[in-house]
């Protein structure tokens, strides 16, 4: 795979902070500059991840005034990790896979820019690949590294499954932590982590299969000796990469400077265009999918009816791409994906008031046996975070979802079955301050609804 298709320069367009899912009052808003010492910034997201996770925060940076052309977010191509780090597994990657997919961001966005030296921010995994390439000889590139909840000595320090890149005990993390400092000297390093609602730093193994077994890994674990460690309340994993607290703190260690603002400037035209992905052998990857059709229809906010015919149609090359597709900033969209072999899919989301070029699309998964007699299927999904009960608002077709578990929060989707009868009317999808309407398609035409939440 080329270059090209693994890296994805980041777009911009989202809701401001507190509109959630509302629509857009007001003028445009405009875009404050930057302090000149901002490095150019690569974005490194986790296992099983892809770049448009970043989506929001590259919206925050560009409001604050860096130049999108100064950042880049890389999709690896196998994100998943391999079970055994030195076994070969289909569409898996090891860690010198991803340390060598890494170190050609690097030199691609110091091309790009002509930048010595650059930032690197990581989620979870993401952080592993950033902490390797800098120790082993990417020192030189790197001013700033942001490690967000990486699970820096492990989600677990076990004899079992010692080659497990995620084994606080194995050779990898090993490796990594040796020494007086667990921080490259010649790099600033940031840790960001959760009070104990990181469902990857928890001292019972429940979230790894195994309840009861002490992990020998707590909440502390994302700290790094020779790092600035700071934690950010009750976040869960991903949140403390892509929640606005985050951003406030990855955005002031490398600029030096607190941001001019936190809620995201909307943009006087809208362009979007991204990647459709697959997951050949039922492994989920970001290897591009030719062939599949897009489609976008601007939508009722409060019925997620079609308001028109598409405003948009595309299909796929080699390269897995497609659009680019002008919208409005205030519009409620439906993303309609057809790909062979996978259930048509209906991504619903909130109006987009930037542009992006890392609008990531991946068709559902196929109806199992859970589905069997249900007339439709929808899903809310939200990337960026976990449902939490009860400290967030929940609720689908008016409900809390009963597959959601309470306490530390771990569920990123739910599933709502409906009837056959049911097809065709509308789910409204409520997360905190966001609200997405969907469309219950008949699942008998194989198709699924997603209401993607967007923060």
């Amino acid at each position: 795979m080329r270059l090209s298709r693994r890296l994805i320069l980041k777009s911009a367009g989202a809701l401001p902070l507190l509109a959630g899912g509302l629509p857009l009052l007001g003028l445009q808003a405009r875009a404050q500059t930057a302090p000149a010492a901002v490095p150019p910034i690569l974005f490194v997201h986790g296992n099983g991840d892809h770049a448009a996770l970043w989506i929001t925060t590259l919206w925050r940076m560009e409001s604050n005034g860096v130049p999108r052309e100064r950042m880049l977010a890389i999709s690896f191509t196998d994100p998943l990790a391999r079970t055994d780090d030195k076994v070969q597994q289909p569409n898996r990657s090891s860690t010198e896979d991803q340390r060598r997919e890494l170190g050609e961001a690097v030199k691609e966005l110091q091309r790009r820019t002509g930048a010595a030296r650059i930032a690197l921010v990581g989620n979870s995994r993401g952080g592993y690949s950033i902490r390797n390439y800098i120790r082993n000889g990417g020192g030189a590139d790197v001013s700033h590294a942001v490690l967000c909840g990486v699970p820096n000595h492990g989600i677990y320090d076990w004899d079992d499954g010692i080659n497990n890149e995620f084994n606080g005990r194995g050779p990898f993390l090993r490796g990594l932590n040796e020494g007086d400092s667990e921080a490259t000297p010649g790099t600033a390093f940031l840790t960001l982590r959760s009070d104990g609602n990181d469902k990857y730093a928890q001292p019972d193994g429940r979230f790894v299969g195994k309840p009861g077994m002490p992990t020998g890994v707590t909440s502390d674990g994302p700290a790094l000796k020779g790092a600035t460690n700071l934690v950010l309340g009750a976040l869960d994993h991903r949140e403390v990469a892509f929640h606005p607290r985050a951003f406030r703190e990855i955005y002031k260690f490398i600029a030096g400077v607190e941001p001019s603002r936190i809620e995201i400037a909307p943009e006087a035209e809208v362009r979007l265009s991204g990647l459709v992905t697959g997951t050949p052998g039922g492994v989920v990857t970001n290897r591009p999918v030719s062939g599949a059709t897009v489609e976008i229809y601007r939508v009722s906010p409060e019925t997620g009816e079609r308001t028109g015919g598409p405003i948009h149609a595309s299909q796929t090359g080699a390269d897995g791409r497609w659009g680019p597709a002008q919208v409005e900033a205030t519009w409620f969209l439906e993303i309609e994906l057809t790909s062979a072999g996978s259930p048509t899919t209906h991504f619903y989301r909130s109006p987009f008031p930037r542009s992006s070029e890392i609008v990531h699309l991946r068709s559902a998964r196929p109806l199992g046996p859970a589905d069997a007699g249900a007339g439709a299927v929808v899903l809310m999904s939200r990337p960026r975070g976990y449902f939490g009960l009860p400290r967030d608002v929940v609720l689908i077709d008016g409900k809390e979802p009963r597959d959601v578990k309470s306490g530390v929060p771990t569920d990123s989707v739910t599933t709502l079955r409906l009837s056959a009868s049911e097809a065709g009317r509308p789910v409204v999808a409520l997360f905190n301050q966001e609200r997405i309407v969907a469309r219950a398609w008949p699942a008998s035409e194989n198709r699924i609804a997603v209401a993607e939440l967007t923060y």
